[in-house]
């Protein structure tokens, strides 16, 4: 999808499937929009095809799509009810009166609003207008839901209400839905799938727990974590097969799922801050008896955030952030020893970004669904 000379989606390919419920995750500026919109029939494609169960859409107009759409804004109109709201879709469908009432009040009792019918969009909270949205959006029985960024304006405590309750909604109905963010733990709760974008182009399609573990690309370890991933500058050790940081001190070996690489390759490590054994004043807080090299280092900052305290060590390979259980962390000034195992590695090309690591396949390419290419 081109606009003058800006490509905002390049050559994405991608399949959903039927029921799914699929992220569009990226950072701002990535082509998430404009790829919902392209779904949506807002935007025409300049190139490629999309298709709804096997159909090509390209010119099909977005109200003969069957889709619903929920803004960031939710869009409500604010001279009229929540109950006028939600059957404003049937009414312009020309849907009978009684029948329009019955199918407000069984989507009103799916989202939880039974209460709130009478009450105008002024008149309710952020949360509730955002239930009010999805209701209007659903009552016309769609077969595809898009959701645009529909948890930024509330607060936290609220987002992670309305993300349970989005994933009850649409499980409850069945239906295929897509929704953008660029808040990553939003998007790892709540998908079935995570299509990370950069640039207007697909990094990794899969399942949130394969992305975490299994990141194809830098970027995508980068972006996926909170606190975020380590990298560490190492090259390939004699035999092919251990890593030495910069300095020479030994890592640890290379996992099983990589071919040996020739002595001196250079590699980018990535290691999780969860994934550090600390060993600290000889108080050993995880066991580092199946690891082979030991990185010496000292407390520089300590960071409580609950069950969990984030540390920076100071290494001989630079700043590594650690994570320890709160009451077990050691304080700013201890000396301490951190392992790692050789399955918690994620290495990757130092030029291309790209894993060395065997990615396991996404899902396979389904009849019916939507798919973009």
């Amino acid at each position: 999808m081109r606009f003058g000379d800006v490509t905002a989606v390049d050559r994405l390919d991608a399949v959903i499937e039927s029921g799914e419920l699929v992220a569009l995750l990226g950072p701002s500026g990535c082509g998430k929009t404009t790829t919902l919109f392209l779904l949506a029939g807002l935007y025409r494609p300049t190139a490629g095809v999309i298709r709804f169960d096997g159909a090509v859409v390209n010119d099909v107009p977005p109200e003969r799509r069957e889709i619903g759409m929920v803004f960031q804004n939710y869009a409500l109109y604010p001279h009229m009810t929540a109950f006028d709201n939600i059957a404003f879709p049937l009414k312009v469908q020309k849907i009978p009166k009684n029948r329009r009432r019955e199918m407000v009040l069984e989507m009103a009792r799916l989202v939880r609003i039974e209460s709130l019918l009478e009450r105008k969009p002024a008149q309710l909270s952020g949360g509730q207008q955002q239930r009010v949205a999805i209701a209007r959006a659903l009552v016309k029985r769609p077969k595809l839901l898009l959701l645009d960024e529909p948890l930024s304006n509330l607060d936290a405590r609220l987002r992670l209400e309305m993300r349970e309750e989005i994933r009850r909604i649409v499980s409850n109905v069945g239906i295929t839905t897509v929704f953008v963010t660029h808040d990553q733990e939003e998007a790892m709760s709540l998908a079935d799938r995570i299509l990370l974008m950069r640039e207007g182009r697909k990094v990794q399609c899969d399942a949130p727990d394969m992305l975490y573990l299994r990141p194809a690309h830098r970027f995508v370890a980068e972006f996926l974590g909170n606190p975020p991933i380590n990298l560490l500058s190492a090259r390939v050790g004699a035999g092919g097969r251990c890593l030495l940081l910069n300095g020479g001190t030994p890592l640890t070996d290379l996992p099983e799922d990589i071919e040996p690489l020739p002595p001196e390759t250079p590699v980018v490590v990535g290691i999780r801050p969860e994934d550090f054994r600390l060993e600290a004043a000889g108080v050993a807080l995880g066991d580092p008896s199946a690891c082979r090299g030991k990185i010496a280092g000292r407390v520089a900052v300590r960071e409580t955030t609950g069950r969990e305290t984030l540390l920076r060590v100071e290494t001989c390979a630079g700043a590594v952030r650690v994570l320890a259980p709160t009451g077990k962390a050691p304080h700013p000034g201890t000396a301490v020893v951190l392992t790692v195992e050789p399955s918690a590695l994620h290495l990757f090309h130092p030029e291309t970004g790209e894993s060395l690591r065997k990615i396991p396949q996404g899902l396979p390419k389904a009849a019916s669904g939507v798919q973009l290419a």
